[in-house]
C-alpha cells in the first residue's frame, strides 16, 4: 500500500494545486463557449475553481479532431508496440503526479484521501499499464476454410469513441474507459461527470505528454444535456460507453436509434445482495466484508452490497460483529486519512440519500451537511430501502427462513449487476453462484474481481459489453472477416 501523508500535508497539497478551468480539444486547454460550471469541495461546499464548459460547436471540433485524427492514422496505424510504449510512459507520469491527482479526485469527489491514494490511484495506473501490455498480445484468426478459400477474423479499432463517465470514482472509471479504447487505436472523447471534471482534465495533458499524438484523446466539461446528450445524438461518433444510472443509460438508446445505430455499451445500476447462509463460519470475516461492501466509498458504489439477506439462525450475531467492525469506520474530513468515509457528492445527491433515512435504524440515520453515517436497517422486501438503488452507505437486513429464500429474494430484482454468497459448502456455495443472476458473483468475500475479470450486469445493471479484461477491447472493436479465393477459374487441380 502506498504510503500516507498526515492531514496537514494533504491540506497544504490541496491549497498549491494548479487546476484545470477549460475543456481539453486537440492537444491543448481550450477555454469552452459553454456556460461555466462552479467546481465545489462537497466536505466544505467552498468552490475549487470555475470551469468553461463545451458548447455545440466544441462538440462539433473536438468530434471533427478525433475523426481527422483515425482518418489519418496518427494513433491506430502507429505500430502496436509503439501505442503500448506510449501508453506504459503515461503510466509513469501518472505515478509521477499521483499525489496531486489524488488530492485533487478527494477534494472534488468528497472521497477519503486513504482510498484516491491507496486504491482509485494505483488501480488507475495497473489498468492502463495491464490495457497497453494487452497491445500486441491479442492474436487475430484464421478459420477452417478448406483448400480452396483462405480466411481471416481481424479486429479494427471502432474509430471515435464517447466516453461518459460518473462521478464516484472519476479516475477509475476514466482508465476502464480510455485504457482499451486507446489500446485498441481509436480516438476517444471523455465527457467527464460534471462535478468532478478536473482529473479527466489533468491525465489528457499528461497523455499529451507522453506522446499521444492530438485529436486522440480529448476531454469536454459539461452537463449531461449539453454535452452527454450531443455525443449520443452525434452522427459521426461511432460507440458509446457510458458508466451511470440506468435511466440515463435508456437515454443513450434512445439517442442511438433516432441518430446513426451507434454502439452503446452502458454498466448501470445495481441492488447487490449479499447473501449469508445459515451454514456461515467465521462471522468476524463475514462481517468485515459485508461492511467493506456496504459502505467502502460512503456506498456510491454501483456494486456497493446494499441488501443483507441472512438466516434467521445467525442474523444476530452476524448484526453485532458487523456493528462492531463499523464502530472503526469514522466519517469526517476526506483529506483526514484517519477517516474512512467522506462527504457525499453534492447537496442534491445528500437530499436523495436522506428521502430514504427513516426512523428505527439499527445503526446511523445522522445527516450533516454533505456527511450521511453508515445506517442499517432491519426491514422488509416490501419497503423501499430493500427495492430502490440509494447509492448511499445504507445498508437493509433481510430475515429469511431457508436458503432457497434467500436466493429467491436475492433475484427478486429488476438489477444484476453484482453478488455475494457465504457459506462454509463448497456445493451449497456453487451452486448459489449459478443460481445467482449477476454479472459478478463472489463467494466468501466481497468484490468485483481484478482488471483480468469481466464488469458488467444481467438485466436493467448492463447492456453491450463488459468493462475489463479483453472482453473491454471487444466494445472497442470492430470484427472484419476477409475471405480469400485460392481457386483457379482454369484448373482446381494445377499450380502456376
Amino acid at each position: 500500500m502506498s504510503e500516507l501523508l498526515t492531514h496537514e500535508e494533504y491540506k497544504s497539497l490541496g491549497a498549491s494545486l494548479d487546476f484545470p478551468q477549460n475543456p481539453f480539444i486537440d492537444g491543448k486547454y481550450q477555454v469552452g463557449s459553454g456556460e461555466s460550471i462552479k467546481t465545489r469541495n462537497p466536505s466544505t461546499g467552498k468552490e475549487i475553481t470555475n470551469i468553461t464548459t463545451a458548447s455545440d460547436g466544441d462538440i462539433d471540433l473536438a468530434v471533427g479532431k478525433a475523426r481527422e485524427a483515425f482518418d489519418q492514422g496518427r494513433w491506430c496505424r502507429l505500430h502496436p508496440s509503439e501505442r503500448k510504449d506510449i501508453l506504459i510512459k503515461l503510466c509513469k507520469l501518472l505515478t509521477r503526479n499521483k499525489k496531486e491527482l489524488a488530492v485533487m479526485e478527494s477534494l472534488e469527489s468528497g472521497k477519503p484521501i486513504r482510498d484516491c491514494v491507496q486504491i482509485d490511484l494505483p488501480e488507475t495506473i495497473h489498468t492502463i499499464k495491464w490495457h497497453a501490455e494487452l497491445i500486441d498480445k491479442i492474436y487475430d484468426k484464421t478459420t477452417p476454410s478448406g483448400d480452396n478459400a483462405l480466411s481471416f477474423i481481424t479486429r479494427e479499432p471502432i474509430g471515435v469513441a464517447a466516453a461518459i463517465l460518473p462521478w464516484n470514482f472519476p479516475l477509475l472509471m476514466l482508465a476502464w474507459k480510455i485504457g482499451p479504447a486507446l489500446a485498441a487505436g481509436c480516438s476517444v472523447i471523455v465527457k467527464p461527470a460534471e462535478q468532478t471534471s478536473l482529473t479527466a482534465l489533468r491525465v489528457a495533458e499528461l497523455a499529451t505528454e507522453a506522446g499521444v499524438p492530438r485529436g486522440v484523446l480529448q476531454v469536454l466539461p459539461g452537463t449531461g444535456p449539453a454535452v452527454g446528450e450531443k455525443l449520443g445524438r452525434h452522427k459521426d461518433i461511432d460507440m458509446v460507453s457510458f458508466t451511470g444510472s440506468t435511466e440515463t443509460g435508456r437515454l443513450f438508446l434512445k439517442y442511438s436509434s433516432e441518430s446513426n445505430l451507434k454502439k452503446v455499451v452502458l454498466e448501470c445500476g445495481g441492488k447487490n445482495p449479499a447473501v449469508v447462509f445459515n451454514d456461515a463460519e467465521n462471522l468476524d470475516l463475514v462481517a468485515e466484508h459485508i461492511v467493506n461492501g456496504a459502505f467502502w466509498n460512503m456506498g456510491e458504489n454501483c456494486s456497493a452490497i446494499s441488501r443483507l439477506i441472512v438466516h434467521k439462525k445467525i442474523k444476530s450475531d452476524l448484526l453485532k460483529k458487523i456493528l462492531e467492525r463499523l464502530r472503526d469506520w469514522k466519517t469526517g474530513d476526506p483529506l483526514d486519512p484517519q477517516n474512512h468515509l467522506g462527504a457525499l457528492i453534492d447537496g442534491e445527491h445528500c437530499k436523495k440519500v436522506a428521502s430514504y433515512l427513516t426512523e428505527g435504524a439499527v445503526v446511523g440515520g445522522q445527516i450533516e451537511g454533505c456527511f450521511v453515517t453508515p445506517t442499517i436497517y432491519e426491514t422488509t422486501v416490501d419497503n423501499k430501502q430493500a427495492k430502490e438503488e440509494i447509492f448511499g452507505p445504507i445498508l437493509s437486513v433481510l430475515e429469511v427462513q431457508t436458503n432457497e429464500e434467500a436466493i429467491s429474494l436475492a433475484n427478486n430484482t429488476e438489477y444484476g449487476l453484482s453478488a455475494s454468497i457465504f457459506s462454509a459448502n463448497t456445493r451449497n456455495a456453487l451452486r448459489a453462484a449459478r443460481e445467482l443472476r449477476a454479472g459478478t458473483v463472489t463467494v466468501n468475500s466481497y468484490g468485483e474481481g481484478d482488471i483480468t475479470t469481466p464488469f458488467g450486469g444481467y438485466k436493467q445493471s448492463g447492456f453491450g459489453g463488459r468493462d475489463n479484461g479483453i472482453h473491454a477491447h471487444d466494445q472497442y472493436c470492430e470484427i472484419k472477416t476477409i475471405w480469400i479465393d485460392l481457386t483457379d477459374p482454369a484448373s482446381q487441380d494445377k499450380i502456376e
